[in-house]
């Protein structure tokens, strides 16, 4: 049986910056669906921390990589949305992006998972920024509405974890070092919780 092949496109979040690659949400998601009984090669991620929409744009340009995948997820805008850029612009750019995540998994919209952008306001690292929390998590559920929308209107999954990253919180364990990264826990709770079903609801039966 040929195994199941997994790209993750993002930025931070998707890296797993703080956390070793194997804490990593994409690492911990292909290891939950090997135990469910399928067979999946190590992701392939491109990603990079500080990435904006249209820095991934720029690096798929250049990238080598190898279609069609089984499964792509995108997880993007947490970055445009710390310096400011406005929500169309960025919706502009996710478009283009879910556009480059259709080719990849070779056209099939079934294929793709959308996946939303955390909350950072909740964070120890947000007492830094002159923004209120509140304002931050506002910003950050007009950015998701956008980048939702995009999704359902070309019919790829969308997966909401801004939930579990509000719960989370700044509880023990839930962080990595620096303060605003999730630890390998938050990590795992995303996976069980929201990226787990939702890859296995879009992939065939083992």
């Amino acid at each position: 049986m040929a195994e199941l092949r997994l790209l993750a496109l993002g930025d931070s979040y998707t890296v797993g910056e703080g956390v070793a690659p194997v804490d990593a949400w994409p690492a911990q998601l292909v290891q939950r669906l090997r135990g469910h009984a399928h067979a999946c090669a190590a992701p392939t991620v491109l990603a990079r921390t500080g990435w904006t929409t249209d820095e991934l744009l720029a690096a798929l340009a250049t990238a080598t990589l190898a279609p069609p995948y089984d499964l792509v997820t995108l997880q993007i805008g947490v970055n445009d949305q710390y310096r400011g850029r406005r929500a169309d612009a960025f919706a502009h750019d996710f478009d283009a992006l879910l556009a480059q995540a259709l080719r990849l998994a070779g056209g099939c919209a079934t294929r793709v998972l959308a996946v939303s952008i955390p909350d950072w306001g909740v964070t120890p690292f947000a007492r830094q920024d002159a923004r209120a929390p509140q304002t931050i998590a506002t910003a950050i559920d007009q950015f998701n509405a956008r980048a939702r929308a995009c999704a359902l209107r070309v019919g790829t999954g969308w997966v909401d974890i801004t939930s579990a990253s509000r719960r989370a919180g700044q509880a023990p364990g839930q962080l990595c070092a620096d303060g605003l990264h999730p630890g390998p826990a938050q990590y795992a709770r995303w996976v069980a919780t929201a990226l787990l079903p939702a890859a296995r609801e879009q992939l065939p039966a083992p």
